[in-house]
């Protein structure tokens, strides 16, 4: 996708020390949302004397049933040294994909997309993410939110035999040893959401797919923005090729555009909008 090709290469590294890049990427992210027919914005926040900033974009649904707002959200900061092509310029670029999509067939529910940054280290599992920042907006406007959808690195799969690892020997008797599938990922309260937003995607993508809702000690259940919205009691999930469990490039200078399956990223996004259409 040419989102990945151009957040990795023509910007490259965009760590919370690069504001010029930070900054290029969120115009980018934003004229994405523009072009796609999305009205956009920007919810900016400081840190240290610096300016960040998560970059919005909504679409109306076809119908208020009451049951509150989807919210599909991607990281667009790296750790320092990395271009994160998977990590994370595979999920904003599947974001802007989906963007297109909604904005093109609306769906049943009204639908926030949202690009965040500060993601990554030293900002992890604090307050001062931006996913954290935007879900907190959320709680004191006293937004009803049906769920959220965390699109963390999509672009890494292997039909390798053992390319898949797992964080204990147990998982291999319920999971795959092959890196070929898409992960949903979610905490034991978010059990229902998960499963619905699994559910679905089975139902309309022959993508494999799996999924697993567990408690926050099990290492990579939380490690994303998924995680911030369950601190105000929303549903989350996350989307995943499950990371350091499989791609070798995690958080290094290899984390290149040349090494992502496109063809099954795109049969994701595809897989996404579908199963987003069939929630009720």
């Amino acid at each position: 996708m040419e989102a990945v090709r151009y957040l990795s290469e023509e910007i490259g590294q965009r760590s919370y020390l690069d504001l010029n890049r930070l900054n290029a990427a969120a115009d980018y992210i934003e004229d994405g949302f523009s072009s796609r027919g999305c009205p956009t914005g920007r919810q900016p926040f400081t840190y240290d004397g610096n300016a960040y900033y998560n970059i919005t974009a909504e679409v109306p649904g076809e119908r208020d049933d009451g049951g509150g707002i989807l919210v599909v959200g991607a990281h667009y900061d790296t750790v320092i040294g990395t271009p994160g092509a998977d990590d994370n310029a595979s999920g904003v670029s599947s974001l802007l994909e989906l963007a297109r999509q909604i904005a093109l067939r609306p769906l049943g529910k009204t639908v926030r997309l949202v690009a965040f940054t500060l993601e990554e280290p030293p900002f992890f599992m604090t307050s001062r993410m931006g996913s954290y920042v935007y879900a907190e907006g959320l709680r004191k406007e006293g937004v009803k939110v049906y769920g959220m959808i965390a699109l963390e690195m999509l672009g890494y799969f292997s039909d390798d035999e053992g390319s898949q690892f797992y964080p204990a020997s147990l998982f291999k008797w319920f999971y795959p040893d092959r890196g070929n599938f898409i992960a949903f990922v979610g905490n034991i309260s978010s059990r229902a959401f998960t499963k619905r937003i699994r559910d679905s995607f089975r139902a309309v993508s022959s993508l494999p797919v799996e999924s697993l809702n567990a408690v926050s000690c099990i290492p990579g259940v939380d490690f994303s923005d998924h995680r911030s919205f369950w601190k105000f009691g929303y549903p989350a999930c996350m989307v995943t090729d499950t990371a350091f469990y499989r791609n070798p490039n995690y958080h290094g200078p290899g984390d290149t555009p040349d090494t992502l399956d496109y063809r099954r990223m795109a049969d994701l996004v595809e897989g996404l909008y579908k199963a987003f259409s069939r929630l009720r």
